[in-house]
């Protein structure tokens, strides 16, 4: 006969696998962005440079090289769940400074370039705060660090 504590660690057991899951999927979706975003980075490496240094910041070549290092090896990272709690926080820096430095729709005179911008600025805020769960939760069990 189940006593009411048998019942409730089979339910903890039942609910951690399914949070586990979501963790995956929540990680596989927080690292499907910078892979596509990271290898259109390395295909319009030109134009990655071009639209850095348009934004009027130093040393564009080196800012396209490190965006693709950041997004491709931090998506990977992420991904796998290796290291995750840390490459999580620094995506999330990342992510927040992408916002204000390529998507300050304050300054934008233009309205159409100013509701892209916003857009783009809050989506990159909501995906740091995902990226913040996963520093603050871990990666979950079906990840390399199993945490």
């Amino acid at each position: 006969m189940a006593t009411p504590y048998a019942q409730r660690d089979v339910t903890f057991v039942e609910a951690s696998a399914s949070r586990d899951t979501v963790a995956l999927v929540a990680r596989v979706l927080l690292a499907a962005i910078y892979f596509l975003s990271g290898f259109g980075k390395i295909t319009g490496f030109a134009g990655t440079a071009s639209y850095i240094a348009a934004h009027g910041l130093p040393f564009p070549g080196l800012g396209a090289l490190l965006a693709i290092v950041v997004e491709i090896g931090g998506g990977l990272m992420l991904l796998v769940g290796w290291k995750a709690r840390w490459t999580s926080l620094i995506l999330a820096l990342y992510t927040v400074v992408a916002g204000v430095l390529f998507h300050a729709y304050w300054n934008d005179a233009d309205s159409a370039a100013r509701m892209g911008d916003y857009i783009n600025f809050w989506k990159n805020i909501s995906m740091a705060g995902g990226f913040l769960m996963v520093f603050a939760f871990g990666p979950g069990r079906y990840s390399i660090e199993r945490g």
